[in-house]
C-alpha cells in the first residue's frame, strides 16, 4: 500500500497542484492560482468571482455558495494565496514541488501557512455538497493576496468595497496556527502593531569633554525606561503559566543611528522600536508613558509613529456570540480541544473586526512540528485529510447559526 493511499488520493491530489504553484513574495503573480481556483469552483458547481479592490495585479477570488436564506447575515470562509519567500539551500526537499515522504508528510512552503486551510474548505464544500447538504446563511470561500506583506493591497481593500458591503458579513474564519501538541490553537484577537523613531538632538562637541544635554545621554533615558518595561513583560510570561506569547507586549529596539565619528560627540542619534501591544492595555494611557519618558529625557527629543494600529475590540467567545457558540458545539461533538489565545502576530482578522465583524482564527492543524514561515515546511496527508472532516462539522454549525 505505502504511499499510494496519499498519492491516490483526490483531495491530497487538489492540495499538492495548488502547493506546487509558486505564489511567493515579493511580487507574486496570481495568474496561475486564480485560474486553479476557477477549475476548482467549476468542479463544484459554484460561482466565481474575481475582484480587483486595489491593483489589477491583486486580484481576490470569491467562490459563493448561496444560502436558502440568503439575507442573512453571511460566513466569509478566508485564506490566503501568498506564502512567505524560501531559501532553497537550507531546504531538503524542492519548496514548490510539494514531495510525500515515506511517513506521509507533504513538503512545500504553504503547507501550514496557509494554503492548507483554502483547499480544505473546498474539500468540505464537496462533501458537504455530495451529501445534499445546504447551508442557511451564504458561505463565501475568499482567497485574498499579500497577507504575507500585510494585507494592505489585500483584504484592507477589500472590506472597504461595495462588493464586500453586498455581501453582507456577519462571521469569518481565518488561519489559526499550528500546534505541536494535541490541543488546537484558536485566535480571537490580534495584539496592534505599533513602530515610532525617536530622536535624540542634543550638544555636539569633542568627544573628550563632558558635555551637557547630549543626545546619547537623553538616549540612553529613554532606552532605560523601555528596557524596564519591555523586562516587566518578559516577568509577566515567565510567572503565570496561563498566559501566551500574544497575551504581553513585545518591545524591541530594531534600528540606531547617528555619529560619524569616534572622538566626535554627534548632535543626534534616532532610535527605531518594534511593538505589538497586548490586547489588554489601555492604549492612550501607554502612548502618554512613552511621550512623558520623552520629555523626561529633556529638550529636543521627538518621537513619530511609523505604525499606529487602531485599537480593534477581540472577539466574543461567549453566549452573546452565536457563531462562537456553533463553532464550540461542532468542536465539542468532534471531542476537539481547542485552546483560545490572543494571535502572537497578525493576520487578515484584524481587517474584518476593524469593522465589529466577530472573526475566529483556526487551523485545523495539530501534532505538528511548528514550520510556519521555516525551512522543511510540512503537512501529514492524515492531519490535512482530518482537518476536512473537521471543516465538515464546523461548516454547517455556522452556516445554520
Amino acid at each position: 500500500m505505502g504511499l499510494e493511499k496519499w498519492e491516490n488520493d483526490e483531495e491530497i491530489k487538489i492540495f499538492r497542484e495548488y502547493l506546487r504553484i509558486p505564489t511567493v513574495q515579493p511580487d507574486v503573480d496570481y495568474t496561475a492560482c486564480v485560474e486553479f481556483l476557477k477549475r476548482q469552483a467549476s468542479s463544484l458547481n459554484l460561482p466565481l468571482d474575481v475582484v480587483y479592490p486595489s491593483l489589477p495585479t491583486k486580484p481576490v477570488v470569491i467562490i459563493k455558495w448561496e444560502g436558502s436564506q440568503p439575507e442573512l447575515p453571511s460566513i466569509i470562509l478566508n485564506s490566503h494565496m501568498d506564502v512567505v519567500p524560501v531559501f532553497r539551500d537550507k531546504w531538503t526537499h524542492d519548496p514548490f514541488s510539494a514531495d510525500l515522504d515515506s511517513e506521509g508528510r507533504i513538503f512545500a512552503r504553504g503547507t501550514q501557512d496557509m494554503k492548507c486551510v483554502g483547499t480544505q474548505y473546498l474539500g468540505a464544500i464537496r462533501a458537504l455538497k455530495a451529501s445534499g447538504f445546504q447551508p442557511k446563511r451564504t458561505l463565501y470561500v475568499s482567497f485574498v493576496p499579500d497577507e504575507e506583506i500585510g494585507g494592505k493591497l489585500g483584504m484592507a481593500e477589500l472590506v472597504r468595497t461595495e462588493y464586500y458591503a453586498k455581501m453582507n458579513v456577519g462571521f469569518s474564519l481565518d488561519e489559526g496556527g499550528t500546534s505541536e501538541t494535541d490541543t488546537y490553537h484558536l485566535f480571537y484577537g490580534e495584539r496592534l502593531r505599533w513602530a515610532f523613531k525617536i530622536r535624540f538632538n542634543g550638544t555636539s562637541g569633542h568627544g573628550s569633554l563632558l558635555l551637557p544635554n547630549t543626545a546619547g545621554v537623553k538616549l540612553n533615558y529613554v532606552l532605560n525606561k523601555l528596557t524596564e518595561y519591555r523586562t516587566s513583560q518578559e516577568h509577566l510570561l515567565a510567572e503565570d503559566p496561563s498566559l501566551s506569547k500574544g497575551d504581553v507586549t513585545t518591545l524591541n529596539l530594531t534600528q540606531l543611528s547617528g555619529g560619524v565619528q569616534n572622538n566626535v560627540v554627534p548632535p543626534f542619534f534616532e532610535a527605531v522600536f518594534d511593538l505589538r501591544v497586548a490586547v489588554t492595555v489601555d492604549v492612550v494611557a501607554f502612548e502618554k508613558q512613552i511621550r512623558d519618558w520623552c520629555k523626561e529625557a529633556g529638550d529636543g527629543v521627538e518621537i513619530e509613529f511609523i505604525v499606529q494600529e487602531p485599537n480593534v475590540v477581540p472577539t466574543k467567545l461567549d453566549e452573546s456570540n452565536p457563531f462562537w457558540v456553533a463553532f464550540k458545539a461542532a468542536s465539542d461533538e468532534l471531542g476537539l480541544k481547542v485552546h483560545p489565545i490572543v494571535c502572537p502576530g497578525a493576520t487578515d482578522s484584524r481587517y474584518i473586526r476593524q469593522r465589529g465583524i466577530p472573526a475566529i482564527g483556526f487551523s485545523p492543524i495539530k501534532n505538528t512540528t511548528l514550520r510556519i514561515h521555516d525551512n522543511d515546511e510540512f503537512l501529514s496527508a492524515d492531519v490535512y485529510l482530518h482537518g476536512i472532516e473537521v471543516y465538515k462539522k464546523i461548516i454547517p454549525n455556522l452556516s445554520n447559526a
